[in-house]
């Protein structure tokens, strides 16, 4: 089992970018309610971990939203159903050794103080999970604001009294008063601007050094971004898991070395992040796409790469992931690579992203045999477009490829 050097701050902040492409207008949203989380946490005279602790679960604090639809209710100030991706949010950091202690946090980000304060749990907790809440509402009620006016310093008051109104009821009374004390000046305010954001989240990720992980923790990490992406969609759930497993599959087929295989796998988990941009009724669609819409769809493998370039030591996944609709003729996108100019381990992606996406169910088809779809590969060879290679390995254990795409032992009838 291959180390890994990962920054778990760089990973958490491409996991927060990730998660700012299910909120097209709501950009940042995870990181300003971080920064607002620990200035009230510094006011209130937290240190270290404990503060640390605060801004990781503020920026994943929506880790539980695959949905542009949902992202949307969410940002109203005053939503009943939102309680369900606190719970799916849980569940998944609760999957993640290294964020596991997070979980609780999330879990209870929209509880309000009148029911949170007499459950039992550490009060730490209770206190991190309002302080969220509160800094969380602030920044919808910014947003709804910013759209009507171009000054947020016009709407503060509004907001601050707001959040006044709540005091005792939705928010701890304490966290109420800290939030006022650090909201008073005009500095705060304008410190939520997106420039002035990223300088305060890059100064926080500085601030932690690479550590050694091995891929059961890796992969315990990327599986969150995975199943962000594919809970987005009932058509592409599993899909990121069923390439991951092809992948690795074909890789061991060409006697790759083990640490190849790993990393091949974790590309099949991370190679759809770039989808979350992409509207629900887009992925959902059951007739042909438009010119327009397939230009949008065909930003989603690049995107993959911008939320993944940041996090040093995984620089060759990345890569691999971003690469998976490059075609060997350079017909492909977003680099237009010719096969020379990819790696065996690109071109493995590829072929197991195809493999798969025609093994499951979609809306405009059903799943196909293992069958059908070599024939539809040997016609992607033939044109130019998947790697001849790879395929063919894929042709000597069609039965297994089809079976660790889908996850299934039995294939459909023929």
């Amino acid at each position: 089992m291959g180390q890994y050097n990962i920054n778990l701050h760089e990973a958490i902040y491409s996991l927060s970018d990730a998660l700012d492409l299910v909120g097209v207008t709501h950009i940042h949203h995870g990181k300003r309610v971080a920064f607002m989380a620990a200035e009230c946490a510094k006011r209130m005279g937290w240190q270290g971990k404990r503060v640390d602790d605060l801004f990781q679960a503020a920026i994943l604090h929506d880790s539980g939203v695959s949905k542009t639809v949902v992202h949307e209710r969410l940002a109203q100030f005053e939503w009943e159903q939102e309680n369900e991706h606190c719970v799916l949010g849980e569940q998944l950091l609760q999957g993640c050794p290294l964020l596991a202690p997070l979980a609780p946090i999330v879990r209870h980000h929209h509880t309000h103080w009148s029911a949170l304060k007499d459950m039992d749990l550490p009060e730490e907790i209770k206190l991190s999970a309002n302080c969220i809440y509160l800094v969380d509402r602030v920044d919808v009620l910014s947003l709804a604001f910013l759209m009507d006016e171009d000054n947020l310093l016009l709407g503060r008051q509004q907001i601050r009294d707001k959040i006044i109104a709540k005091r005792g009821d939705w928010f701890c009374p304490e966290l109420v008063d800290v939030f006022m004390e650090v909201s008073s000046s005009e500095a705060f305010w304008l410190s939520l601007e997106n420039e002035h954001i990223d300088g305060y989240v890059s100064v926080w990720m500085s601030e932690t050094r690479q550590q050694p992980m091995d891929f059961a923790a890796l992969r315990s990490i990327v599986r969150i971004f995975s199943f962000i992406v594919d809970a987005k969609s009932a058509f592409t759930r599993q899909h990121s898991d069923g390439v991951a497993r092809l992948a690795r599959y074909l890789g061991t087929l060409f006697e790759l070395s083990e640490d190849s295989c790993e990393m091949l796998e974790l590309a099949g988990l991370l190679h759809d992040i770039g989808k979350l941009r992409q509207p629900d009724t887009l992925l959902e669609k059951t007739e042909c796409l438009t010119p327009e819409e397939y230009a949008h769809i065909q930003r989603h493998s690049f995107d993959t790469y911008a939320i993944l370039r940041n996090i040093k030591g995984m620089e060759t996944i990345t890569q691999w992931a971003a690469q998976h609709h490059e075609r060997s003729d350079g017909s492909g996108y977003p680099y237009h690579l010719t096969n020379s100019r990819l790696s065996l381990e690109a071109r493995i992606v590829a072929v197991a992203d195809v493999f798969q996406a025609l093994a499951q169910k979609r809306p405009y088809r059903d799943s196909l045999s293992p069958d059908a779809i070599m024939e539809m590969l040997d016609e992607m060879v033939s044109d130019g477009k998947l790697d001849r290679e790879v395929v063919r390995q894929v042709a000597q254990h069609p039965q297994e490829c089809w079976q660790r795409a889908t996850g299934s032992e039995a294939p459909p009838a023929q």
